[in-house]
């Protein structure tokens, strides 16, 4: 008897994106049939005419299969789909989203939700019933996965669901890692992108690589404490999804959250970076609602706090190194 999980033929993939777009070539070289929603129209015709989306993922040929489509329900007729919109626009496509009972939803964004301070899946589960609800992170840049280099990530939810989602989406570039921790992948997800951005800031100040270091693993520490306090693995915490995912995002100038980080370190503010389209960063919608969330669970984060003071323009770069240094001193 075959234990393998049956995969789900059709997947839809809500949102075009350099990420959704990403993941829709990982599902067709799979050998699923994927329908990609797109909001844009010039993605869709882009997508249908050359194979490529010139506008967020222009260097990569997409494999066959992908149909683009401006149609949201086309999209979510398919047996499972992969929610790719940006964390902060969630909820208003959800709003939008035929909803069936039975039909995996994952969420494929990072963040937290501004105002509520929910975590994606949280988000979700407003709309779709518990079993449904799932979510896809890890440590993945959408050029490396659209080219078939090797990556590995988390997917999370019912152990039934993500293992079917596992076989699904498996191939030999991308290798999904089937977890029930969906809190845990959540967190990880979202709270990397603001020590990214803290991290990025260091390095524009010139801080050097020791400080950075320092700053990473500290604030893997807070990223674990507060997992602790929402009920998350903390085999999870260590794993793809969260160190994993923040060691590349705190480390590499292709993360956008990072790059931010530097631009603010180098005296630039979020006004200038906004008034130069500079790409987008979910860390900095995050860093405010990560901070929110903890307090409503009374567990300090030093470093996202001061992340946040520094991208609102309450603190000034200098007095956010004061601040950190001169913090109590404590046992690690």
């Amino acid at each position: 008897m075959d234990a393998t999980p049956k995969p789900y033929l059709k997947i839809g993939v809500i949102g075009a994106g350099a990420w959704g777009t990403a993941l829709a070539a990982v599902a067709a070289s799979a050998g699923r049939n994927v329908t990609l929603w797109a909001l844009e129209p010039d993605v869709v015709e882009s997508i249908r005419s050359d194979r490529r989306n010139a506008r967020f993922l222009p260097q990569a040929l997409l494999p066959s299969g992908i149909e683009a489509t401006p149609d949201l329900a086309q999209a979510a007729a398919a047996d499972a789909l992969l929610l790719a919109s940006p964390a902060q626009h969630l909820r208003a496509v959800l709003q939008r989203l035929p909803m069936v009972a039975g039909k995996p939803m994952v969420v494929c964004a990072k963040g937290i939700e501004r105002g509520t301070g929910k975590l994606m899946t949280e988000v979700l589960a407003e709309f779709a019933v518990p079993s449904d609800v799932a979510i896809l992170s890890g440590p993945a840049f959408a050029r490396d996965v659209v080219n078939n280099l090797p990556t590995a990530v988390t997917v999370a939810g019912t152990l039934e669901v993500a293992q079917r989602l596992q076989t699904s989406l498996s191939h030999a570039g991308f290798r999904p890692y089937a977890s029930d921790d969906a809190i845990g992948v959540a967190l990880g997800g979202a709270a990397k992108n603001v020590y990214a951005i803290a991290c990025g800031i260091v390095a524009g100040m010139g801080l050097g690589e020791s400080a950075r270091a320092a700053l990473l693993a500290r604030g893997f520490a807070e990223l674990r404490r507060l997992g602790e306090a929402l009920g998350a693995k903390p085999e999870t915490l260590m794993g793809l999804s969260g160190l994993g995912d923040l060691v590349l995002t705190a480390t590499s100038p292709t993360s956008r959250n990072y790059a931010f980080g530097i631009e603010i370190g180098r005296g630039n503010t979020r006004a200038d970076l906004d008034k130069r389209g500079h790409s987008l960063a979910e860390g900095v919608e995050t860093a405010p609602a990560l901070v929110a969330r903890a307090k409503r669970h009374g567990i300090e984060l030093p470093i996202a706090e001061t992340t946040s003071a520094v991208l609102n323009g309450s603190l000034d770069l200098s007095d956010a190194m004061v601040r950190l240094m001169m913090r109590p001193l404590k046992s690690e």
